[in-house]
């Protein structure tokens, strides 16, 4: 996915240089460049301190983001179209579903083989285990059949390894852990199509964290409040569906 020939072209070999350009990629929302900038800071140094794996995070949820959107307004377009229209749109979907792949895989293969090797701190382990989770969800919304299988399951299992970890080793509060949560909760209501268990997840988060929300992580007050407003909102949502069904 990454084209990194302007690295070379620059000769910036240094992770100093690297993470610097990554944060002016970020805010120029040049992502596709920030990802291929900290793609090399990983293939160079294998470890990442917090605020590098927030920048390695940002960068490739922003590209695999816009293929996950595409994929979605092609999708409904094509349900739409008569059949020579549809045969076109169901190409271009198919291109945008190649691309979705590619970026996933990048990202997977990075955790596989220098990230989660090399990560020996609970909080990073979960913040990856978690991308992990995440990573093979995005692929599960766009492939089928015997493929799709193995991603949820790899998906599932990656999600739960990192909240056994999570419920060990960091607070009800801590953002990573709430984060967590979200995302496994997502993946069963809509990967699983399990509302069920989604909103046992997406509750019992809630109910943890706040009865602790007086001792959170220093620092990290605002991250935490912020999702378990997103946890309490998929809730809202998830329930009044629910009722609505029956």
């Amino acid at each position: 996915m990454c084209d990194d020939s302007w690295i070379n072209e620059s000769n910036i070999k240094d992770r100093d240089s690297l993470i610097t350009l990554a944060k002016i990629q970020e805010q120029a929302e040049r992502f596709n460049d920030m990802a291929c900038a900290m793609k090399k800071v990983v293939e160079t140094s294998k470890t990442l301190n917090n605020e590098e794996r927030n920048l390695f995070s940002v960068a490739y949820k922003n590209v695999v983001g816009c293929c996950r959107s595409a994929w979605r307004v092609v999708s409904n377009i094509e349900q739409r179209l008569d059949d020579q229209k549809k045969k076109q749109a169901g190409e271009y979907r198919k291109t945008i579903e190649k691309e979705l792949q590619v970026v996933c895989q990048e990202v997977l293969d990075l955790l596989h083989e220098s990230l989660l090797k090399s990560e020996n701190t609970a909080e990073g382990i979960v913040f990856y285990k978690k991308m992990e989770g995440d990573y093979y969800r995005y692929l599960a919304e766009v492939l089928t059949d015997d493929k799709r299988a193995d991603v949820v399951k790899h998906s599932r299992e990656a999600y739960q390894a990192a909240t056994e970890k999570a419920n060990s080793d960091l607070p009800p509060t801590h953002p990573i852990r709430l984060g967590l949560a979200l995302n496994f909760s997502v993946f069963y209501y809509e990967i699983e199509n399990n509302p069920e268990k989604a909103c046992s997840i997406a509750q019992t988060a809630f109910n943890e964290s706040i009865g602790q929300l007086d001792q959170p992580e220093s620092g990290s007050f605002k991250d935490s409040t912020l999702v378990m407003q997103l946890l309490r909102d998929n809730l809202t949502l998830w329930t009044s569906e629910r009722e609505a069904a029956q």
